[in-house]
This record gives structure tokens, C-alpha cells and sequence, in this order.
């Protein structure tokens, strides 16, 4: 390391710090040490140094959300890898800062071989591109790139389940993923017909797919009147995306008020109140089903209904993130991603960590074709 670039260093420190000046010549005199007597002296290389210092500095908040990113990882962490590569459906998160499921997308490879919300993830193998990597101290990036590949090939992840003894290898091939956005349909029970609305994410999609959605229903009411037994609307396994898109489902629901706020380090907040022109299904009975792979956004929405007292809760407490990231990019390739803000509930509740428990807990059942939490929902709205 250049005695420049050490001294431009410091100075950066100094100045930033001002009366909690670090002392940094521990740093240095480590590096020295180094110098003199590591064995493989070729492996001694002062940027990759230098990323380390950061990412420790940076890992040291003890947050897994927020990491630094060397410019190989910030790269692979900004292509669009549509058309060239798959993935195998699963939206990742942590648990006590471990690499986990936080929900297996519907239709995918992880959905199909069984992985559910919650499941660790402490192992990634790919043979083929000789990947044998621990999970420990994992970015979310990183995490994703590895598991990530060509469409055919095939990743293996070592797991480890609630309630399993021991861990398990899930080998999963890639394929392209397409997840729809939402899907609706009309259930008819002892005489009355009930609108089912599963969304499964909230992508750019939502804001022309739900408007649609939603005149589908007004159709059905106005086709059964008398008939019409309520909505429900299912968020299992909803992993998040565009906060304003909860926003406008919520404002369907919802009359008048905050649906979420965004609050910053700096005490500023943001407020997403509901969107006006809407509430066309204000007066509708409604039950919202959620499991522990319903998250961010989802949860959001979810928590938003029960504090208007607007549905009941039923299923699984929901995973439990409510902050926001938001990434800076620097001019040698490198990246942040740093978590700016959490998510507050009408109630001032923040859900990270957390999460949201339903009014009537219903664990998810070994039969796949058996959906015990479904039924349940349509017992509660029936009610």
C-alpha cells in the first residue's frame, strides 16, 4: 500500500470523525506483519485488502442487510441476467443472520422440491462451476449470484429445517423463472361465492394487473349480489417488492388514512397515505391469508389491514422485514448497500424482526393438495 493512499486514508478518517478520531495504526501495523511474515506473500494484495478493511467495518453494524460490495460482486450484483441465466425460485433473507428462505416463489424449483419460508440455508454447492461455499458472513449478492446459473444446471444446497433433526441437500436444476404477479378465482361454498385473490408478488405489474382485478370482482358482485360471500385475499409466500404497490392494493380496502410510513435515520418520514379514487371494496367482507414467507411489502399490507380492523389475519406469523436499502454506487466499481429507513404500521409498529402474527394461527399441513389454512380463511369469513 502506497504511503499516498495510506495518508489520503487517515485524513479521509479524521476528517469524518472529528472528536471520535480511530486510531488506525493497529490496522497498519497488522499489514506490516503481514508483509514480513506470511507465508504466500503472492496472496498479499493491497486492494483486496483494503475491501476487506471495508467490509469488515461495514459488517461490524451487524446488520445482513447492509454490505459492501468489491466491484466483481457490485457488477454481478447490477447485470440483467435475463435470457442467459436461471434461478430456481427462491427469494432469500436471514434469519438471526442466516442465509434463509424467505419465500419459495409459486411454480419454481424451490417450490416444487418442497423448501419453505424459514428454512436455513448453510451450504451452496455447484460442481460444475466448482462452488463448494459456506454460508457464513454470506451476502445477500453474493448468495444469489451462486445459486444462479445456467437453465439446465444444477446447484445443491445444504439445509436445515425447524423441527427436523439434522440437516438435509436439496438439489435443485435451474429453469427460467416467471412469476405471475396475481391471479383470481371465484370459490362458490354453501351457496355463496367467494373471490380468491392470490398475489404473489408486488412487481411493476401490479399497477395495471390490479386495477383489472379489482372491476373483475365489481362484475362478480354485481352478477351475484345476493350471493356474494367476500374476498380473500392471500399474500402466503408473498416476499415483497414495490412498497407503492401495497399501497394501492391497500387503498381498495381502506378508506381514508396512512397505510405505512418510512422512517429515516435522520428523523425525516415519509408517509404513503391511501391512494384517493379508489375504494371500490371498502364494504366487502375480507380475510388476508399469511405465512412466514409473506414479507416486506406484503407484510406491510397485512399488518395495514388489521390496524384499520379492515380483515382478519389467518395462517403464520408473517418473516419479518421492515427496513429499506437502498444502494450507492462508488467511481472504482465498488458498491453499498445500506439500510436508510424502517417501515412503521399505522400503529407506529415497526415489523423487523418481528413480523406480524395472524388472529387465528393455522399451521400449513404435510398434504400439499390439503390447504387447511384456505379452508380456514373461508370458515373465518363465513363467520
Amino acid at each position: 500500500m502506497t504511503v499516498g493512499y495510506r495518508i489520503g486514508w487517515n485524513r479521509a478518517f479524521e476528517e469524518n470523525l472529528g472528536k471520535d478520531r480511530l486510531d488506525l495504526r493497529l490496522m497498519w501495523q497488522v499489514r506490516d506483519v503481514l508483509q514480513k511474515k506470511y507465508l504466500d506473500k503472492s496472496q498479499i494484495k493491497d486492494n483486496k485488502m483494503v475491501y476487506g478493511a471495508i467490509s469488515g467495518m461495514v459488517s461490524s453494524l451487524g446488520d445482513p442487510y447492509t454490505v459492501f460490495l468489491p466491484p466483481t460482486e457490485n457488477k454481478a450484483s447490477n447485470e440483467d441476467l435475463a435470457g442467459e441465466f436461471g434461478g430456481v425460485g427462491i427469494q432469500l433473507g436471514y434469519k438471526d443472520k442466516t442465509l434463509a428462505v424467505m419465500a419459495p416463489l409459486a411454480k419454481t424449483p424451490a417450490e416444487k422440491a418442497g423448501l419453505k419460508a424459514g428454512d436455513l440455508i448453510l451450504k451452496i454447492k455447484d460442481v460444475e462451476k466448482n462452488i463448494n461455499r459456506d454460508t457464513s458472513g454470506i451476502s445477500l449478492d453474493e448468495a444469489v449470484n451462486l445459486i444462479r446459473g445456467k437453465v439446465g444446471t444444477e446447484v445443491t444446497l445444504k439445509m436445515y429445517r425447524e423441527g427436523v433433526t439434522g440437516t438435509f441437500d436439496v438439489t435443485l436444476k435451474r429453469d427460467s423463472i416467471v412469476v405471475p404477479s396475481l391471479e383470481m378465482e371465484v370459490k362458490t361454498e354453501k351457496g355463496k361465492n367467494i373471490v380468491w385473490i392470490k398475489l404473489y408478488k408486488f412487481s411493476e405489474q401490479v399497477y395495471k394487473d390490479w386495477p383489472s382485478l379489482v372491476d373483475k370482482i365489481l362484475v362478480e358482485k354485481n352478477k351475484n349480489r345476493g350471493d356474494f360471500g367476500g374476498i380473500i385475499l392471500d399474500l402466503r409466500n408473498n416476499p415483497g417488492g414495490f412498497l407503492q404497490a401495497s399501497v394501492l392494493v391497500a387503498s381498495d380496502f381502506i378508506r381514508d388514512g396512512v397505510v405505512v410510513e418510512q422512517a429515516g435515520a435522520d428523523g425525516q418520514k415519509i408517509t404513503y397515505r391511501v391512494e384517493k379514487g379508489r375504494g371500490k371494496l371498502v364494504s366487502d367482507k375480507l380475510v388476508v391469508l399469511i405465512n412466514g414467507g409473506s414479507a416486506s411489502a406484503s407484510e406491510i399490507l397485512a399488518g395495514a389491514l388489521r390496524d384499520y380492523n379492515r380483515g382478519k389475519l389467518v395462517g403464520e406469523k408473517s418473516f419479518g422485514k421492515g427496513t429499506v436499502q437502498s444502494p450507492e454506487d462508488f467511481t472504482d466499481g465498488s458498491g453499498l448497500h445500506i439500510t436508510i429507513a424502517k417501515w412503521l404500521l399505522p400503529s407506529g409498529k415497526n415489523i423487523h424482526g418481528e413480523g406480524v402474527a395472524p388472529d387465528v394461527e393455522v399451521k400449513a399441513g404435510e398434504d400439499p393438495k390439503v390447504d387447511l389454512q384456505l379452508q380456514k380463511a373461508i370458515e373465518v369469513l363465513e363467520g
